[in-house]
């Protein structure tokens, strides 16, 4: 019998092993544009002095101040790990004067659960700047120290609420446009706009300047996500269950903030509830 007349293999010959599935991870491709170089050293220095003076003069403390920016770029970093991680690297931090700063990577994820997190590591590892101001109180007992752990956990909270550009939309974008496209769409339109009216009534008119011009950009932009592998059922369940345990993290490290100065989980359920009020 020739070689070309050998028999296929049948069900019980022993048959090589097959090749392990590749992990879904994001790859450079032929023909990408350059790496982005990341912001200038000395520009980044600049907008973070004035970022950081801004909020000086708006909150009138020097703690709250370095707190907000060592929490920022904590928080940055967090993206920056998850973008690496997943293929989606060498990722940067963009410091914006006056705003806050941005984590921006070469290529997008390969699919929505990768940006799911993505968007949920800024605000999960953003909370571990807490840790320094804790430390400060107990070795000092200087109840400063507490805002700062206070407003780093805020920081991590308000970024969780479901409003382009922040990372709760992000987050639970891809679940609601799961359900449907237009449920995201309303969804988003509804808290951006609460956002935005909340940071009117409250005097964070750059804040709320800022959003309103990214809702605009968010509904121009059309097709909402046409790269990369849409959500399962199962990772929107587990999208929807990261998010809960990162925000309830969030407002436990705040509580914890500020129960030392209210004296009792009530009080400072009820302080921390006063920051988000209207018109406070």
């Amino acid at each position: 019998m020739k070689d070309t007349d050998k028999r296929r293999p049948g069900p019980w010959d022993n048959l090589p092993p097959a090749a392990p599935a590749q992990p879904e991870i994001a790859r450079p491709q032929p023909g990408e544009p350059p790496l982005d170089k990341g912001q200038h050293p000395v520009w980044a220095v600049v907008s973070t002095l004035l970022l950081g003076v801004f909020i000086w003069w708006v909150s009138g403390s020097w703690v709250i101040a370095v707190a907000a920016i060592w929490g920022l770029l904590v928080h940055e970093y967090g993206h920056v790990l998850a973008m690496n991680a997943l293929g989606m690297g060498p990722a940067r931090i963009y410091i914006i004067p006056f705003l806050g700063g941005v984590a921006k990577s070469q290529r997008l994820p390969a699919s929505e659960w990768h940006g799911v997190l993505v968007s949920l590591a800024g605000p999960a590892f953003g909370l571990l700047a807490a840790i320094p101001f804790f430390g400060l109180y107990i070795a000092t007992g200087q109840g400063m120290w507490l805002q700062g752990v206070f407003i780093i956990a805020i920081i991590n909270l308000v970024n969780l609420a479901p409003a382009p550009p922040l990372d709760g939309s992000k987050a639970l974008g891809p679940v609601l446009a799961r359900i449907h496209p237009m449920v995201e769409k309303a969804a988003m339109v509804a808290v951006g706009a609460l956002v935005i009216l909340w940071g009117l009534t409250n005097g964070s008119y750059i804040f709320a300047a800022f959003l309103a011009l990214a809702l605009f950009g968010h509904l121009r932009r059309g097709s909402w996500r046409p790269e990369g592998r849409q959500l399962n059922w199962p990772e929107a369940a587990r999208s929807v269950g990261l998010f809960v345990v990162v925000a309830a993290a969030c407002a436990g490290v705040a509580l914890s903030g500020l129960m030392p100065v209210a004296g009792s989980l009530s009080q400072a359920m009820a302080l921390g509830a006063g920051y988000f009020e209207f018109g406070r």
